[in-house]
């Protein structure tokens, strides 16, 4: 657990990242070194993702309760980044020691749904390497609330050098903005377009209800702009309901695509999901993909398994660069990976790196 909560921290906060991210970053240090946030870390079933359940109920709880001084460091949406000082550590453990029973329990009523709207700035600059004027079936695995299946209602901003690129619908309520660290990720001039849209999850969230959207945006990173990013993609999926399927990834997506128009490419998109299955469940999912009987594309943004520093695998079983495997020992890092399926065979290869709260893009291929 310490581990694992040492790794996001770095992931989501490291040297080179901006001020607002230094909160998030000392909320999983505390929880890799608290004696009280550790041992209800420790817990918690593996797959539950401890650290990450840990701080969502944190944040929940904290939300509610309201307690001074340690909710006056977490960000509202349109409040800007407050101030993180020396005060936050003590208020938090002080917090913690209080509330050690009740945050159990909301460990235990709730599973980690991290939604980051920021990763379709990633999913789009594959997507203009692969059908930019060909019309596509999207299907988001792992869905949670939905919010992925609106990448074509967004409007995206690339920064690298200097320049930057604007893409997607200029009336969007909000901006997904992406520094390209390096590499030139092929995004394209304008968003491909969406013939139909589906999402397949075993817990499949409404963001109309309340108390789902409140959970949910408690596993947003204490960060102004993911905070204020949820807020504004939430007000869109809400706006726009798409079709959510309740199942098993494998055992679903086969019957979800069968439904889908045959004219348009098959477009399947996970992130941060397929780390987190079994290894057997990863093996069918791929076998499963060339049997479907269509060309398709899987977009992948995982970290590498097994999750943590050891990490050396992609998802989709494609040839890893050192420089990915170097990446994700310092922090936890998603990989941007691209598998195709045409006439049956199989191809892809392993594209870019990309930061866990979609801050920036870092492209390879």
């Amino acid at each position: 657990m310490r581990d694992q909560a040492s790794g996001v921290a770095a992931g989501w906060s490291p040297p080179d990242a901006p001020p607002s991210w230094a909160l998030t970053a000392e909320l999983f240090r505390a929880i890799a070194e608290d004696d009280v946030l550790l041992d209800l870390a420790a817990a918690l079933p593996p797959d539950r993702l401890p650290p990450l359940l840990l701080s969502a109920a944190v944040r929940d709880l904290v939300a509610r309760e309201q307690p001074a001084p340690l909710a006056g460091y977490f960000p509202t949406p349109g409040s800007g980044q407050p101030v993180l000082d020396e005060g936050f550590r003590p208020a938090l453990a002080a917090f913690a020691r209080e509330h050690a029973e009740e945050l159990a329990r909301l460990c235990a009523a709730h599973r980690y749904q991290m939604n980051e709207v920021g990763r379709s700035a990633d999913v789009l600059a594959v997507l203009g390497d692969i059908a930019p004027d060909r019309p596509i079936a999207l299907v988001d695995l792992g869905t949670g609330a939905g919010l992925g299946l609106q990448l074509d209602r967004y409007r995206y901003r690339y920064a690298a050098d200097g320049r930057t690129r604007t893409v997607g619908d200029p009336d969007s309520p909000f901006e997904l903005h992406c520094a390209v660290r390096a590499g030139d990720p092929p995004v394209p001039a304008t968003v491909p377009t969406i013939a139909a849209r589906v999402g397949i999850d075993v817990e499949p969230l409404d963001l109309g209800v309340p108390e789902i959207r409140d959970w949910l945006a408690a596993c947003v990173p204490p960060e102004t702009g993911a905070v204020d990013r949820f807020a504004a993609a939430s007000a869109v999926v809400r706006a726009h309901p798409a079709p959510l399927v309740r199942g098993d990834l494998v055992e679903t997506v086969e019957r979800v695509c069968a439904d889908l128009p045959s004219e348009a490419l098959l477009v399947l998109v996970d992130t941060y999901v397929h780390v987190f299955l079994p290894d057997d469940d990863r093996a069918r999912f791929a076998a499963l993909l060339p049997r479907l009987g269509r060309d398709l594309e899987w977009i992948s943004v995982d970290p590498l398994v097994p999750l943590g520093p050891d990490g050396r695998d992609s998802v989709q079983g494609l040839p890893v660069p050192d420089r990915a495997v170097e990446a994700y020992r310092a922090g936890v890092t998603g990989v941007v990976g691209r598998l195709s399926v045409r006439d049956g065979a199989v191809s892809g290869r392993v594209l870019g790196l990309a930061h866990p709260g979609a801050a920036w893009l870092e492209w390879l291929a």
